[in-house]
Parts: structure tokens; sequence; C-alpha cells
């Protein structure tokens, strides 16, 4: 199969969808696969490193006229004219937050496989996981250089001297941003409160995170007093495929006291707060009711180098069926990589798509035994 491996578009974004390493393997299995130019250099790969693992060096047409193309960010506008109904594309979509999008693919007859839905039995998100404990990190990062003085923050240290309390971090969600945004917020030596609905994952986070973190069942009551005493909130609400809930009311936004700290992680899937809109890395934060928000929609972009090995450690694997099958054999191998299925010819096939914008959705079963596509 031929593989094609474009230059991210994305403002800010450096990361690239496979690493030389990654491109070696391919190759070996008999694959043929075309770099655009350039694609590696935010990573710290250069074309020759590419070149010396076997991949063809060339253009942005050429990479994107492969049979299967790999990417990070879903297409940009710019990039709709090479969608078409001969190609397999490989990446995160989020569409349920992009209705532009999903009609550009529903258009285009593409095929499209997004990492964020590919699901295990148990619920874990195995291409997701990696970018979002990347981004929980980051998130309370931002949140600690946003809350000083010179970035119009409220002037409190996040962490704690003698004499004096530390910054108030809320955490909402306990999924891989949650759990890893608790890990970095009690490590500064901040007040950590981290607060989901549900008991059993809280339960399993009380093994694992510091005894200092206070864990929460999360009611709409509970979470409008933790937030109005933040004065940093992490939203990382994740319902797979589907639009994020918005669960941080603007109320509850207004509530906080200026200077205080928002960063919204879900803005991928539209975004737990209702006062949220996604942000680059460009113009990363804006006010409302005096509340610095931080909504960076490609947040691991920050850190491509780790963020590029991460995301091959994990996808490599579903890449190799991918290409040694095809889609549909692969699909229907494995139900895990089926349900990363969002869109094909011309019709969504993800429910929380469907959903998002009122859609006829058409299953994932029917495609692959070809009743539809």
């Amino acid at each position: 199969m031929r593989i094609g491996v474009p230059t991210e578009v994305k403002v800010q974004e450096h990361r690239v969808a496979a690493t030389p390493d990654g491109v070696r393997d391919l190759v070996a299995d008999g694959h043929e696969v075309v770099v655009q130019r350039g694609a590696g250099e935010g990573s710290s790969f250069d074309d020759a490193a590419y070149a010396e693992a076997g991949a063809n060096v060339g253009s942005v047409e050429e990479a994107w006229g492969a049979d299967l193309v790999l990417k990070i960010k879903e297409p940009q506008s710019a990039e709709y004219g090479f969608l078409r109904d001969d190609l397999t594309l490989f990446t995160y979509l989020h569409l349920a937050a992009d209705r532009e999008l999903t009609d550009a693919l529903m258009a285009a007859g593409t095929t499209a496989i997004a990492y964020e839905t590919v699901r295990e039995p148990d619920g874990r998100l195995p291409l997701l996981a990696p970018m979002s404990e990347i981004a929980g990190q980051l998130a309370v990062l931002a949140g600690v250089t946003q809350l000083q003085k010179p970035q119009g923050g409220r002037g409190v240290l996040a962490g704690s001297v003698p004499g004096i309390a530390p910054a108030r971090v809320v955490i909402v969600g306990g999924g891989a941003v949650g759990y890893n945004a608790a890990l970095i917020a009690a490590g500064v030596g901040a007040s950590v409160q981290l607060l989901d609905t549900s008991i059993a994952r809280l339960r399993e986070l009380k093994q694992v995170l510091p005894a200092s973190v206070e864990l929460l069942a999360s009611s709409p009551t509970r979470l409008a007093a933790c937030v109005a005493q933040a004065d940093i909130v992490v939203g990382g609400v994740l319902v797979p495929g589907a639009s994020a809930p918005k669960v941080i009311t603007k109320a509850m936004v207004e509530s906080m006291r200026p200077g205080s700290v928002l960063c919204d992680v879900s803005i991928d899937q539209g975004g737990c707060c209702e006062t949220s809109r996604p942000t680059t890395y460009a113009e990363p934060s804006y006010e409302y009711a005096g509340v610095i928000h931080y909504c960076v929609a490609n947040l691991p972009g920050a850190v491509p180098v780790s963020s590029t090995l991460a995301i091959t450690n994990v996808t490599l694997p579903y890449v190799r069926a991918i290409a040694g099958k095809g889609w549909r054999a692969a699909l229907a191998a494995d139900p895990v990589l089926a349900g990363g299925l969002n869109v094909c010819a011309g019709a969504v096939t993800h429910p929380g798509v469907g959903a998002a914008f009122g859609l006829p959705v058409t299953s994932v079963d029917d495609v692959l035994s070809g009743v539809a596509a």
C-alpha cells in the first residue's frame, strides 16, 4: 500500500504522524511511504532521516495522493481539496465539534478513521490516551503561568511557602487528562480537588494519586461551589466521539474571582464550559467575566518531539494492520479498530457524530458487510 504523511498545517502544530523508525517498519512490511518535505522538522526529524528509513520525500500532492494518509490533526479547510473517495484517512478528527469537516468528508466519500474513537472493550481509548496524558500535564503548567500577574492572572503562587495557602486547582473529570493534571498540580504543591461522576473511577484514583488530592463525587451544586473558589480550573470531560457536555456553566465562570484561570482541555470536542471557544498557540487565551480562558485545541503540539514519539508508539500497530489488510478487512478483524470509523462512502458511521448534528448513522457492521458503502 502507498502511505502518505503530509505536513501538519494547523496553526503552531509541529507534530508529525510517523517517526523515521515507524516509517522503517512500514517499508520493511513492503509498503511505499511518502513523507512530505519538512513534515518532521518541527519534531526534530529531518528529511534525511526519513529518506534513510526508506521513505520517498516528496510534495504535498504526493503525500496526499497515497492510498492511506496519516495525520495528527483533522484536515484544515485548505486541505479539503485533497479528500477523495478512494482515500483512507487515519488521524484525530473530533467530528462532533466540526460540522464543516464532517460535511467535507461525506461529500468527498473519504473513509475516515479517527484515533480518538478507537476503543477497547473496557472503555479505554488507546490512541487518545498518550495525548490526553500530555494535555493534562500541560494544562496545569499553562494554568500556573497564566495565573501570574504579568500574564493577567491573580498573581497567586501555585505552590505554597510557609505561612500562606497554595493555589486551589479544581479538575473536572477523572480520565487520563484529569489524572495527569492532578499529578502535576499536586507535584507543584497546589491544593487539588478532582471531581468525577463515577464513584468506581474515584476509587481507582484513590489508589494512584497522592493522598493530598481531594476526590469528590461531582454534582452541579458541588461543582459550582468548587469552581467558585478555584484559582485554576481544568476541564477534562470526555464522551468518546460525541460533543463534550457543558458541565461548567456561564454562571459558574461568572462566580470565579477575576484573574482566575480556566483551561478547557475538552475543547477539541467542543469544550466542557459554556464560555469556552477554541484558541491557538498564536493567541492562546482570552477573558470572559475577568476569568482567563486557555482553550488551545492542540495542547500537545507544544512538545512535538515527545508527542510524536508517543503517538507513533500507539498508532503504528493499527497502521500496519490497515496497510497490510486494507481498511475493510482490518476493521472486520478488530472490533477495537472498527470503533474508529467515523465516516465512510458519504455516510456517518459513528453514533456520537450523528447525534451531534442530527444526521442518520450507518452502522459499521453494515459498512463492513457491504450492505452500505
